[in-house]
């Protein structure tokens, strides 16, 4: 378990940062030209983090809810694939192939999104409202192991409020997961 971003992370109230990145599916995505028209979430994750194997499916649930509700999903693997190949653009392709991904599953090759959000770890999420400040982030529930056992949906929390245009009640959580693996 580890936070060790490469930049500062971002404030609440902060705008998010654009991006353009390509997707499993063959596309570009950018931030300000694809964003949710109540909201965006953007998660950095990977194919290896056994933290995000134990997320990917409530992530997904999640996005299938609130994507058709104005909520845009983005997920970005930033991760070194030099040393960690299972995270490789060929491997996160099978991956949305495999688990028919609904949101785009962006790879950030440079690293410079993550660093630019001052994303640290695997899953990390950050929520923006419908004008792009950051309203939430940190983890997706607070129980990786054990769907049954989850008391705090953090991400549904915040996703349910930017559905009817309030502010999380949380607003910010300690992330736990995986270091990304920098290559610098």
């Amino acid at each position: 378990m580890a936070h060790q971003p490469m930049g500062a992370r971002l404030a609440i109230g902060t705008t998010a940062p654009d991006f353009t990145l390509p997707a499993t599916d063959g596309k570009e995505y950018s931030f300000a030209r694809h964003k949710g028209a109540k909201g965006t979430v953007v998660v950095f994750a990977c194919n290896h983090c056994p933290y995000v194997k134990a997320y990917d499916q409530r992530i997904n649930d999640a996005a299938r809810e609130f994507m058709p509700k104005g909520i845009m999903f983005f997920v970005i693997n930033a991760n070194d694939e030099k040393n960690y190949p299972d995270d490789s653009f060929a491997k996160m392709k099978e991956k949305a192939i495999q688990y028919k991904l609904p949101y785009p599953y962006l790879r950030d090759a440079t690293q410079k999104v993550a660093t630019d959000y001052g994303a640290g770890c695997t899953p990390e999420v950050f929520c923006f409202d419908a004008a792009g400040k950051l309203c939430y982030t940190g983890r997706v529930d607070d129980n990786m192991e054990d769907l049954g056992a989850v008391k705090q949906r953090y991400l549904w929390d915040a996703c349910t409020a930017l559905v009817v245009g309030t502010k999380p009640k949380l607003q910010e959580v300690h992330p736990i997961g995986c270091s990304i693996k920098w290559s610098r």
